[in-house]
């Protein structure tokens, strides 16, 4: 290939690049401002919504902002009106206030007018009476004198013949009382000594009864009873000087009778008897050493019996003394009773009484527990005193407070009640030995109490049946329907409550029931 045509294909190929480059130029700047175009299109159609947004946001937040404020106005309108509403009613307190006060004033003012007036015709009066009385004196003065001038005596002379002469006639007034009374006294001497002797063997027959004064030693054969009397009678004796208690030894079958009022010492022996008899070696220094740990057996058992009462009831701080004393009650009845469970009994009384009424329940059932601790007496000579004003006496020796003495001596009426637990003892006393079953009576004096009980009922108009049960605690009345209405029941049993209660002697309450019903019989044939 030659250079021309070298040169011409380059000379070509330059100018194809050259056009070719202008081509490209002139297509790149109409594409960039085609995108130019384009981005301005989309930057106005950007702005425009943009601005339309805006526009409806601002819409938007502007409705809120009114809707927010219309809503805290009505709450600034409700919370003024509220408070306009307590000012007003604040006002009108006080206006009611004011008025009162005034009206207050003036009747404090009227009242101090009427004592003034009162005071000024008390001073009146008084001047008055004090006037009077200087004119009396003078008036009873002058007339000493003209009596003094016309009976020719002194006033002392006359005033000593007056003496005599009623001297006299209160001589002759008393010789006829004296004598009337002491005919009375012979017609009613009988009675009464009878209720004495009556109430006598209530207190103490009973605690001296043959059936609180012997227990049975029950024994597996009557071959043992030749071993328990010894030869020529040595262990039986030995036991009863060693126990103090009289062993009895007869017929009855396969028994042995311990008699002795204490039922201490008659515990005691009947221990002391089993354990010779387990044991096989009856003589009479085995009896004593026997006995002497028996002794001691039951002086601890009576001290735990007393710590695990305290101790049941909650009572803390109790001298070791008492608590010995009230584990004796255990061996001890009144009237039948168990003394150790009429203690108990009264104390948990006393407390639920005490809790109520709004007193100290802890001390009164200490009082409770102790109140009846005078009936177990030391010696022969405390028997002689009233239990109440000896279990008194113990509590102050050891170190009981004041109201808990005084309740436990007051609750018979021995002293004056100083302190509201007395009469909480007393009355839970009563409570405990007036329900039914809890103590022994007369069997003639409370038979004859319901008798009298059924008779008050038949006393009253319109009363058909009456049945006293329940021991005499309640009274059970039948009317006749006819006679009397339901109104009428019901004052009926009111009435015969009341003349129960002025004309009768009861331990505890008598309840009253009237029982009214109307019957409709036919007889089908």
């Amino acid at each position: 290939m030659d250079t021309n045509t070298i040169l011409y294909i380059v000379g070509a190929v330059v100018l194809g690049v050259i056009i070719g480059y202008l081509i490209a130029s002139s297509l790149q700047k109409g594409k960039a401002s085609k995108v130019i175009r384009d981005a301005q299109n989309e930057s106005k159609s950007i702005l425009k919504q943009a601005t339309a947004d805006a526009e409806a946001l601002k819409k938007d937040k502007i409705l809120q902002a009114k809707e927010k404020f219309i809503e805290l106005k009505a709450e600034h309108e409700k919370v003024i009106l509220s408070r306009d509403k307590k000012m007003a009613e604040a006002e009108k307190r006080i206006r009611d206030k004011e008025s009162q006060i005034s009206n207050e004033l003036s009747k404090t003012k009227k009242t101090n007018q009427s004592l003034e007036d009162k005071k000024k015709d008390y001073d009146f009066r008084l001047e008055f009476l004090e006037k009077k009385r200087v004119e009396v004196e003078k008036a009873h003065k002058s007339q000493i004198k003209q009596l003094e001038v016309i009976s020719q005596l002194s006033a002392e002379e006359a005033k000593e013949q007056l003496i005599e002469s009623l001297k006299e006639e209160a001589k002759t007034d008393a010789m006829a009382f004296v004598q009337d009374r002491v005919e009375e006294a012979k017609l009613t001497a009988q009675q009464e000594a009878k209720k004495i002797i009556i109430n006598t063997i209530q207190r103490i027959g009973t605690e001296e009864a043959i059936d609180n004064c012997v227990s049975v030693f029950n024994i597996e054969s009557d071959d043992v009873k030749g071993r328990i009397i010894g030869r020529e009678g040595r262990n039986i004796r030995a036991i009863e000087a060693a126990t103090g208690v009289e062993i009895i030894v007869d017929d009855t079958p396969e028994a042995i009778i311990l008699s002795c009022f204490d039922s201490v010492r008659r515990e005691i022996a009947r221990l002391s008897l089993h354990k010779l008899v387990t044991d096989g070696r009856i003589h009479p220094a085995r009896i004593e050493e026997v006995v002497r740990k028996t002794e001691k057996q039951i002086e601890q058992e009576i001290i735990e019996v007393g710590k695990r009462t305290v101790i049941d009831l909650g009572i803390h701080g109790l001298h070791p003394e008492l608590i010995k004393m009230v584990g004796r009650m255990k061996y001890r009845s009144s009237y039948g009773q168990n003394l150790l469970q009429h203690s108990r009994e009264v104390a948990k009384l006393c407390g639920v009484m005490a809790a109520e009424l709004g007193l100290n329940p802890k001390l009164a059932k200490r009082a409770g527990l102790l109140h009846d601790i005078g009936k177990v007496p030391s010696s022969e000579a405390d028997i002689e005193t009233p239990h109440a004003i000896l279990g008194m006496q113990w509590a102050e020796k050891h170190g009981e407070k004041p109201e808990v003495c005084n309740a436990i001596g007051a609750h018979h009426d021995e002293i004056e009640m100083t302190t509201l637990l007395s009469p909480i003892i007393q009355v839970c006393d009563a409570i405990s030995g007036a329900r039914p079953g809890a103590r022994r009576q007369v069997l003639d004096s409370y038979i004859q109490r319901l008798k009298d009980l059924e008779d008050v009922a038949f006393g009253f108009t319109g009363v058909k049946k009456a049945y006293a049960i329940q021991a005499g605690r309640e009274l059970r009345v039948i009317v006749e329907s006819e006679k009397v209405s339901d109104d009428k029941a019901a004052s009926l049993s009111f009435e015969i409550s009341q003349k129960i209660q002025t004309d009768m002697t009861y331990p505890g309450q008598v309840k009253v029931t009237v029982i009214r019903e109307t019957r409709a019989i036919n007889i089908a044939k």
